[in-house]
């Protein structure tokens, strides 16, 4: 049974570091990735669909991004879904495909998206914690129900305790090297 809680509070938490991950691929760095457009709805026929699915992303340099749709009359649509994003560019539509020329970033701006990075770090690690308060809500309910001893679940409770921690470290370290990577000019 605690093994069970254990096992999930770990899944709970390696998902929280995952979603974390993902939260950070779409924070600019000094070199622009595909990734700043991965969120990107465009209207295709009605339905909002992501732009990877209605042209081809590529990050040409480490400041431009060209998007080349699969059908030409894409071209406004795409050209307004990412105006509408505020990514901090305007799209070039040149009538064959649109390009996203990034300025380099300023100082100023690098330190904007470290706090940002903190601020996603900080959600992270709350889910964290959430989980770990959840699980040892079910070592309390075993406890109550005589299913384990007093000890057991002072046991159990360092053990999550120790889970807890462990990824609570592994966000710090994701954060620390995030933090570089942005800050390297």
């Amino acid at each position: 049974m605690l093994n069970e809680i254990y096992d999930n509070a770990r899944e709970q938490m390696k998902k929280s570091i995952e979603a974390l991950k993902r939260d950070f691929s779409t924070l600019r760095t000094g070199k622009v990735t595909t990734n700043i457009v991965d969120h990107i709805r465009v209207d295709y026929y009605g339905t909002p669909t992501p732009l990877n699915q209605v042209g081809n992303v590529l990050a040409m340099d480490a400041t431009t991004i060209s998007i080349t749709p699969w059908e030409k009359t894409m071209l406004a649509p795409i050209e307004k879904a990412i105006q509408s994003a505020n990514i901090g560019v305007n799209p070039n539509n040149d009538g064959d495909f649109i390009k996203l020329y990034f300025p380099a970033m300023t100082s100023e701006q690098r330190q904007q998206i470290v706090k940002q990075a903190k601020s996603m770090s900080e959600k992270a690690k709350i889910a964290i914690r959430n989980i770990r308060k959840d699980a040892n809500n079910d070592i309390k309910d075993l406890e109550k129900e005589k299913e384990i001893s007093e000890d057991e679940s002072k046991k159990a409770h360092t053990q999550i305790q120790k889970i807890t921690d462990e990824n609570v470290a592994e966000v710090d370290k994701i954060l620390s090297t995030k933090q570089a990577d942005i800050l390297k000019v």
